[in-house]
């Protein structure tokens, strides 16, 4: 039903536009600002741009093409905006770093008002400074290396679950699952179960809805993700309630949000904090969720490897008195190979294609110009799979993280700038502590040889990696297990 209205008022849309192209080639024509020109490139279609293109083939080669035709600036439009694509190291460092108060944060209104527009990642300024500190703070190595045990605790029942079940699970959407339970330890520290499972339950149906077109139509999964949302910021009110009431002082992040107090003595609103707090699950989960799946297909295609990272995690756990100790911050700081895993994976996958800009006044860069109002997308993917700096980039090598750290500029997993992921401690923890219970009380089976990539909206190995899970000490024998 949903997909039939999406066809139909995207048609309508089209053809209403494609009626006012004359209007909009003339103008088009009459834009010029001082000698500057814009970028190279094709705008395609009117409105829709070049929008079914990216979405119908692999970005891979959607972006690929284009900076083998136009170089490493161009422009092009995708969903109804004016778009600056910049493939160059410099050129992210322009945008994110040395100039990045000409260009904003942006995000379609219709994602604003799904997470919330108090989120810190939808401004700029003294807030975002303001909510960037609280939220680190909260994610600090300080104060997630505390969290070990519980994320331990986690990751295992987690991993006994796939396993005592004997079925083929959809691998992202288990480690969905799993990164959420590890974001909502480090939001709320151990919450009650009732509170838990109904900010899940909503959350799901919030999440399910986020990707979808933004039609109010009652019914449509837009429509019930923003009743969704309404319900979750009645069930972080009452939390928050109930600890002002208990008078609790916890150093997680609520607690953050609720004691902070700028230079005028002012507090966060309860929608200030319930907007930070779906922002940071929004941000922790899917892209975290990725990575760990991206790992466990690189293991699996890479045996070798796979039984050298064993071996490593096997001489952790041995002094942990044979696992029976918890990890120490310490071993997950000595984890060398596997976090050269981890690394090679961030960078292989690019879970983060690319990241969306708006320029706040025209701009000139290398000879063009960016106008106002325009999109400015990054293309850190494109940067990633560069051969000038990183050889042979197709190929799965982690010893390239084993001598020289990548050019600056060049390696950007999680962003750059007063914008980059300020969790980024947080879900390399999740994924090291995972991967060391995995591979040494476990053994997994990809099924099926279907392979591939599929975007919605962040890279998965296709069909979200369907897989079968033993524990390793149910396995008798080497012919029982894969």
């Amino acid at each position: 039903m949903e997909t039939t209205v999406f066809i139909l008022l995207y048609v309508i849309l089209f053809l209403s536009t494609l009626l006012s192209y004359p209007f909009l080639r003339k103008k088009k024509r009459g834009f010029r600002i001082g000698r500057s020109k814009l970028p190279p490139g094709s705008m395609g279609w009117p409105y829709i741009g070049e929008t079914l293109q990216l979405y119908s083939q692999d970005p891979n080669i959607f972006f690929l093409t284009k900076q083998r035709r136009y170089g490493e600036i161009f422009k092009t439009r995708i969903l109804g905006c004016p778009c600056v694509m910049l493939a160059s190291p410099e050129a992210a460092r322009f945008v994110l770093v040395t100039h990045a108060h000409l260009f904003k944060p942006t995000y379609p209104r219709s994602k604003e008002e799904m997470i919330g527009p108090c989120a810190l990642f939808f401004h700029q300024g003294d807030y975002h400074t303001r909510l960037r500190k609280l939220v680190q703070s909260s994610l600090s190595p300080d104060s997630i290396r505390k969290l070990i045990p519980d994320i331990e605790r986690i990751a295992l029942s987690a991993l006994d679950s796939w396993a005592a079940s004997r079925q083929v699970v959809n691998t992202f959407s288990e480690m969905k699952k799993f990164s959420f339970d590890v974001g909502i330890l480090s939001i709320f520290g151990h919450l009650d179960g009732c509170y838990k499972e109904k900010l899940e339950e909503n959350y799901r149906i919030v999440d399910k809805g986020y990707n979808s077109f933004p039609t109010r139509i009652p019914g449509s999964a837009y429509h019930k993700a923003l009743q969704a949302r309404k319900r979750l910021n009645q069930i972080l009110g009452e939390i928050i309630s109930e600890r002002k009431e208990k008078r609790l002082v916890e150093k997680d992040l609520l607690g953050h949000l609720l004691n902070f107090k700028d230079d005028k003595g002012q507090t966060l609103s309860e929608d200030q904090i319930a907007d930070n707090i779906i922002g940071v699950l929004f941000a922790a989960q899917d892209t975290t969720a990725s990575v760990i799946t991206w790992i466990l297909k690189f293991l699996h295609d890479h045996p070798k490897l796979l039984e050298a990272v064993k071996t490593e995690q096997k001489a952790m756990q041995q002094s942990n008195n044979g696992g029976e100790g918890h990890l120490t911050w310490a071993q997950t700081r000595n984890m060398t190979l596997t976090h050269r895993v981890l690394l090679e994976s961030l960078r292989m996958a690019s879970i983060i294609s690319f990241t969306f800009r708006e320029a706040v006044v025209d701009v000139e860069y290398k000879g063009y110009l960016i106008p106002k109002g325009w999109k400015v997308m990054p293309l850190f993917r494109n940067i990633h799979h560069n051969p000038e700096f990183f050889s042979e980039p197709q190929h799965f090598d982690p010893s390239r993280f084993e001598q020289a750290a990548p050019k600056p500029n060049t390696f950007m997993p999680f962003g750059n700038g007063v914008h980059a992921c300020p969790g980024n401690e947080l879900a390399k923890l999740e994924a090291l502590i995972l991967i060391h219970h995995l591979v040494t009380q476990f053994r997994w089976e990809v099924v099926g040889s279907e392979s591939g990539i599929q975007y919605g909206p962040f890279p998965v190995p296709q069909g979200g990696l369907p897989a079968r899970f033993w524990k390793e000490s149910s396995c008798p024998s080497q012919n029982m297990c894969p």
